[in-house]
């Protein structure tokens, strides 16, 4: 008797789990992607963000409210309990707030300062400034000997190089000039003599900041010599540091466009040529010379209050993001962001210097597949403890949408790369 009851029983939940399993919907490989995310293996690891489809875990009518939920289920990450993270999204389509997310904390932006710079300087100098190394002289020329000086100024062009060094030598020769009977002067008044940034750190990698520079490096001087050599040039003078006078008279100059500074700055996030931007962005702010971080500050400052902010909200202490000091909110960089999207000009030489997701700069090894991969261009940035990423994609709906994420605190970038990366594939996923 106990048998058959036991059968009987068996026989019910058989047939009960056939008829549940008859009425559930069929979960596709598509579906179980959508579950498990970004494109990658699922790992179960804390550091890890799964992108949930939101419409298979609870019915919604509203696209805005889909996207809301998938959010707002990345920020339940265990991670966030001792990290921190601001987000921003604005649909410019719409003109309307997609999401916030402690988007008025003050946050180092890292290299995301970048585009802060590339927009500032875009609105006020132009895509077409030019950046001018200049080669003059004093006195005259005798039987081939300079009775006279030679001055070159630098005007902090992080591309001069040894063709463009060439070419100052080649054009003193074609003078006729064999001896420069005088001085050879470096004329560095473009800015001031402060060779770091404004809170950088004495250990990090960091740039040079003089006017004069040859492929990036400090060694004009010494080179400038070597090629005079090499050139049969002799002078009987100093190599100085000086002004150039005002009588005196040009030789030739080096001109590059400020747009030709852009995409090694933000493909490549290059400090220094950030800072390249920044100090002409100072130079602009100053009719004296010896342009200081104070100037290139003013100058970014006087570009929040056009969008409408208060400065004493943030602090610009450099152009590239490298300063300790850099405190901005991802509210503030989508206002940028937007404003160069109402800007024609603006936004089409930022947006075409961009990092692509998966495909170039320093987004190449990031959003490799899935529907952000090609779709997301911004602009990335990593200090210690710190990852941040700000630009633009086209949402699933077809809107196009400006995003500011900044992550604090984490032990390692790519935890704030991959939590980034998953908010910018729940966008873009249907």
């Amino acid at each position: 008797m106990n048998s058959l009851l036991h059968l009987h029983w068996r026989v019910i939940i058989s047939l009960t789990a056939l008829f549940l399993c008859s009425t559930m919907p069929a979960v596709s490989q598509n579906d179980t992607d959508n579950i498990i995310g970004i494109g990658e293996e699922y790992d179960d690891s804390e550091d890890d963000f799964v992108v949930v489809d939101s419409s298979f875990v609870e019915n919604s009518s509203s696209w805005t409210a889909n996207i809301k939920q998938r959010l707002d289920l990345l920020l339940e990450n265990d991670i966030f309990l001792t990290t921190s993270v601001g987000m921003f999204i604005y649909d410019l389509t719409d003109n309307t707030v997609l999401y916030n997310y402690n988007e008025k904390q003050l946050m180092r932006p890292a290299s995301t300062m970048k585009m802060i710079t590339a927009v500032t300087a875009l609105d006020n100098l132009g895509c077409d400034y030019k950046l001018r190394t200049q080669l003059n002289y004093t006195g005259s020329i005798d039987n081939s000997v300079l009775n006279g000086n030679i001055y070159i100024k630098g005007d902090f062009d992080p591309l001069f190089d040894t063709v463009d060094l060439d070419m100052l030598i080649d054009c003193i020769k074609d003078m006729g000039i064999s001896m420069i009977n005088g001085n050879v002067y470096l004329d560095l008044s473009m800015k001031d003599n402060d060779k770091l940034g404004e809170g950088w750190c004495w250990d990090d990698d960091n740039p040079t900041l003089t006017p004069l520079l040859l492929s990036g490096k400090d060694v004009f001087a010494a080179k400038f010599k070597n090629r005079l050599a090499d050139k049969n040039i002799k002078y009987g003078g100093l190599m100085l540091v000086g002004n150039t006078p005002q009588d005196a008279k040009p030789i030739v100059a080096v001109s590059r466009k400020l747009c030709d500074l852009l995409p090694q700055m933000m493909k490549n996030s290059d400090n220094l040529f950030a800072e390249a931007i920044f100090y002409q962005l100072a130079a602009s702010a100053t009719s004296s010379g010896n342009a200081t971080a104070k100037h290139g500050r003013q100058m970014v400052n006087k570009m929040i209050r056009k969008l409408g902010l208060d400065t004493s909200d943030y602090y610009v202490a450099d152009g590239s993001g490298l300063s300790l000091y850099d405190y901005v909110s991802p509210q503030l960089e989508v206002e940028f962001l937007k404003y160069a999207y109402n800007n024609k000009v603006i936004f089409d030489e930022l947006y075409k210097t961009m990092p692509i997701a998966g495909v170039d700069g320093t987004l190449y090894d990031r959003m490799r597949s899935g529907y952000a991969h090609g779709n997301v261009h911004a602009k990335t940035g990593t200090v210690t403890r710190v990852s941040a990423l700000a630009g633009y994609c086209t949402a699933a709906n077809g809107h196009f949408v400006c995003f500011s994420i900044i992550n604090m605190g984490i032990p390692k970038a790519e935890i704030g790369r991959k939590f980034q990366d998953a908010v910018c594939e729940s966008l873009c996923r249907p």
